[in-house]
């Protein structure tokens, strides 16, 4: 029973640490700037990339290499 305890004191530590990395590393959605809609989902680190990021990626509506940039 002792070690059923320390295992759920385990898993709320563990909880509370992966809410504090979400703060520095966040799901953005990056929007194609071809006007297709197409959106992608990622994370990114807000240490590195404080900017908006912009990538190129394929777009499949269009079938083309293009610029996606990051929605707030």
């Amino acid at each position: 029973m002792k070690t059923v305890f320390v295992i759920i004191a385990w898993l709320r530590q563990w909880k509370g640490t992966a809410l504090a990395r979400n703060e520095v590393r966040p799901v953005i959605k990056l929007r194609s700037t071809a006007g297709t809609g197409y959106t992608y989902v990622t994370r990114k680190s807000r240490r590195n990339t404080p900017d908006r990021l912009t990538l190129r990626k394929y777009d499949p509506t269009i079938r083309q290499h293009v610029l996606f940039r990051e929605e707030r």
